[in-house]
């Protein structure tokens, strides 16, 4: 299980996330994560071949075909596809391979790890983001993580 120091600095050293899976309607838990993640200064690519274009950014068909540098690679796909999309990881040199909420797969997190790719899973990148950098308890939420640093308060 990945701690919560190595998820804090994941995610504030990492800002490019290609997101495999991204469905552009709006209810599918993949916008949803997106969107929020987009919102709070990543940059999101979406990796969908059935799409040209989803939340303002072009749409790639797959890892390879992206021309920049991808620090995450997000995972919304069945745990039985995440090795193939660990070795497209490491070919496109990504930094971290994520695996979303019930995707686990033990043979990928062994070979990302043994390309020295850091591998998150069974968690969700919004809500491991909202729950370490203040977006939960926002809402009442307890995230059990205690801190110093006060919520911006958001008011109209």
């Amino acid at each position: 299980m990945t701690s919560i120091p190595t998820l804090r600095k994941i995610l504030k050293q990492n800002k490019t996330i290609a997101v495999v899976g991204l469905s552009a309607k709006w209810h599918r838990p993949s916008f949803f994560a997106a969107k929020y993640m987009q919102e709070h200064g990543y940059q999101v690519i979406p990796v969908n071949p059935n799409y040209e274009e989803i939340l303002g950014e072009k749409c790639y068909p797959d890892l390879k075909s992206i021309p920049q540098e991808v620090d995450i690679v997000d995972l919304f796909q069945r745990s039985e596809t995440a090795v193939d999309y660990a070795h497209q990881a490491i070919a496109i040199n990504a930094k971290v391979l994520w695996l979303q909420l019930g995707v686990v797969n033990e043979e990928a997190k062994q070979v990302a790890e043994e390309h020295n790719i850091q591998v998150v899973m069974d968690r969700c990148v919004k809500i491991e983001h909202a729950r370490l950098f203040g977006g939960l308890n926002f809402i009442g939420v307890d995230t059990k993580v205690i801190t110093s640093i006060r919520n911006k308060v958001i008011s109209n």
